[in-house]
């Protein structure tokens, strides 16, 4: 059992290396084939123009423009692998410095949505599948395929309207109340300008759990256990816990963590709309910049996150189901 659960951790931690190796790659070079002029959209064309060469090269050489893309990733991946993913070009500061701040902002809006979304999918899931055909699945249902074809940059500008510019209950943007000094900001303060954006993280995230749950549900209610269990005159609720739930909790955790790259990818537009400085927004600041150590740490940082969240469902389910965790053992 201990030599199995190894075996597995390092096949996962190898895949994840393997994983961070081909992400690093792929963004590198996505980057370096971009049309954006690094000294032209920081500097900008009116300033460029009225430089002299010798600070046209120092730019150049600050940038990195005139260094050849391959050289330039094998000098940040001898660096990245001490620990050192290099200073960010436009904050002038160490990148996991930058990313601490950023993270730090945004794991708990993270965080709030993705336990959110799940629970509320998976509840709705259930629901709807064990009264299939009924008002409540038909208006789930509908609210999860409207909800699945929903933008969710249109989302956010709708509850900002709603909100904040209509109702004025909740703040209109960013972090922290504007001018108040970091040591005064309070939790409630932090809390509550991230409402908006966690559940527009949130309502997004819904459908795809509710309705895979749902497919599943149907068919266990529909299974021959089932059917034998109602013959015996079993009540509902005791074949939804005994039956359904057990069988339906771990397609539900797969989607579950899975989700985790969903929400990662949604906060780069919702927190540009409520201007919530984490990292999405530093993300796109990094690639509209051609912050190449920055936007290389982000990636790594956050492909990282989500091989945790499925490392994690998978040793989950050994708890979850024992059969799993002793059908490996036995292999």
């Amino acid at each position: 059992m201990l030599k199995h659960n190894l075996w597995f951790a390092g096949k996962s931690f190898l895949r994840m290396i393997l994983l961070l190796i081909a992400v690093s790659i792929a963004t590198f070079a996505l980057v370096s084939v971009s049309p954006i002029d690094p000294l032209q959209a920081n500097v900008g064309q009116a300033a460029l123009g009225s430089m002299s060469e010798e600070q046209k090269e120092k730019l150049r050489s600050y940038w990195g423009v005139d260094t050849p893309p391959v050289e330039r990733y094998i000098n940040w991946a001898k660096d990245a692998v001490r620990g050192d993913m290099g200073t960010s070009l436009l904050y002038r500061q160490p990148v996991m410095e930058v990313i601490k701040v950023k993270l730090a902002n945004s794991l708990f809006l993270l965080v709030l949505a993705w336990l959110i979304s799940g629970t509320l999918g998976f509840v709705l899931g259930v629901l709807a599948g064990v009264f299939r055909g009924s008002p409540a699945d038909k208006a789930i249902k509908g609210y999860c395929l409207v909800i699945a074809s929903t933008p969710a940059f249109w989302l956010a500008l709708l509850l900002l309207i709603i909100f904040s510019v209509w109702l004025k209950i909740l703040p209109i943007g960013l972090s922290v109340p504007i001018g108040m000094e970091a040591q005064d900001v309070t939790f409630l303060d932090r809390a509550r300008h991230a409402i908006l954006p966690a559940v527009t993280l949130s309502i997004t995230g819904v459908s795809n759990i509710a309705l895979h749950t749902r497919e599943k549900m149907i068919d266990i209610m529909e299974s021959d256990y089932v059917l034998f269990a109602r013959a015996r005159g079993e009540s509902l609720g005791a074949i939804v816990r005994s039956h359904g739930l057990r069988n339906v909790l771990l397609p539900a955790m797969t989607l579950q963590f899975a989700s985790i790259s969903e929400i990662i990818g949604g906060s780069v537009l919702v927190e540009q709309v409520f201007s919530y400085p984490g990292l999405g927004q530093a993300a796109v600041t990094a690639g509209t910049g051609s912050d190449v150590p920055l936007l290389m740490g982000i990636t790594l940082i956050t492909a990282a996150i989500v091989f945790l969240g499925n490392f994690i469902a998978n040793l989950l389910y050994g708890v979850v189901d024992p059969r799993i965790r002793r059908g490996g053992a036995r292999e």
